[in-house]
């Protein structure tokens, strides 16, 4: 029998669950189908690749729609569902207490074999996510962690070789050393040059990652949707397509902010250098800022349903 259920269980027929499912697949092609041809043609986009490039979930993975814990899902077009990764039957009891007859087909998330796989993962978004949604944001860094990934980076491995840069190297350059380097962001700081690292003021690391980030930075922020993939198939897929278009959105202003002439690719550069510049990126910092605070306010109450904490737990 299983032992972690949420409050509440929903029974969803084909004939509503299906609809969803199509819905999802529709929405994830807008952004998939492009990519996938761009891949196959062997050409890149240094916006639009990034979701699927960076992060780990692939197209197919995200296109495949999960309705979240604590939802049935009836009809013969949930039987391959059994054999999915933490999925299962219901068992007999479960049928009787919803009424259901013992030959229907009707499968749901195995929250306890998702938890014995990933109860960490669990444990350590709720910690990155609540820390986060806890701490004042920070407007002063200016998109600057971009420029220090190509500081000096004629003496590196060029970053993206096939990107060139707005202002020359040189003044690229000029730029990072005229300003304050306060990126708090682990997995931007990770990507500095080796002469940029010590300019940084903080010197993230993966251990002090849940005490350092904050919701004004734009990596932190497109990294709730890395937390909510993490955690398929317990939250909605409708959900983790919401923290997938706000990413989409933020890496298009991370990369406007960015010191890549990206005017190929139809983007305006927020000139970070100029005070008119810095001023726009903090208008839509800001923005960026709030709207996922309410994703991360959102995610914690999914999680909370899916997985109810106990009083040992702390958030």
């Amino acid at each position: 029998m299983p032992t972690t259920a949420p409050a509440a269980v929903r029974v969803l027929t084909e004939d509503e669950w299906l609809p969803c499912a199509q819905e999802h697949a529709d929405r994830v092609d807008r952004y998939a189908a492009p990519f996938l041809e761009r891949r196959h043609t062997g050409r890149k986009h240094p916006v639009e690749d990034f979701l699927f490039t960076y992060y780990t979930l692939k197209p197919g993975q995200l296109r495949r729609w999960h309705p979240g814990s604590g939802v049935v899902l009836l009809g013969p077009a949930a039987r391959e569902r059994e054999n999915w990764k933490h999925y299962r039957p219901l068992t007999a009891h479960e049928r009787d207490a919803l009424g259901l007859a013992q030959s229907t087909v009707a499968v749901t998330v195995d929250v306890d074999a998702f938890l014995a796989d990933r109860r960490e993962a669990v444990d350590f978004a709720r910690i990155i996510l609540g820390g986060t949604l806890a701490r004042p944001a920070q407007f002063g860094c200016f998109g600057l962690h971009e420029w220090a990934m190509v500081y000096r980076q004629e003496k590196f491995e060029l970053r993206h070789e096939y990107l060139s840069l707005r202002l020359g190297g040189q003044a690229t350059d000029q730029v990072v050393e005229g300003h304050r380097i306060r990126c708090s962001h682990f997995d931007a700081f990770r990507f500095y040059t080796p002469d940029a690292s010590p300019l940084n003021e903080l010197q993230p690391t993966r251990e002090t990652q849940r005490d350092l980030e904050q919701p004004g930075c734009l990596h932190a922020n497109m990294d709730v949707y890395k937390w909510a993939y993490k955690l398929t198939p317990l939250l909605p897929s409708e959900f983790l397509m919401d923290c997938f278009e706000l990413s989409y959105r933020i890496r298009a202003m991370d990369m406007k902010a960015s010191p890549y002439d990206l005017a190929a690719w139809g983007y305006e550069p927020i000139r970070i250098e100029t005070p008119e510049g810095k001023a726009e990126y903090v208008a839509q910092q800001r923005g960026f800022a709030e709207e996922t605070q309410e994703l991360r306010r959102r995610f914690l109450e999914l999680l909370d349903q899916a997985v109810p904490t106990t009083s040992q737990e702390t958030r």
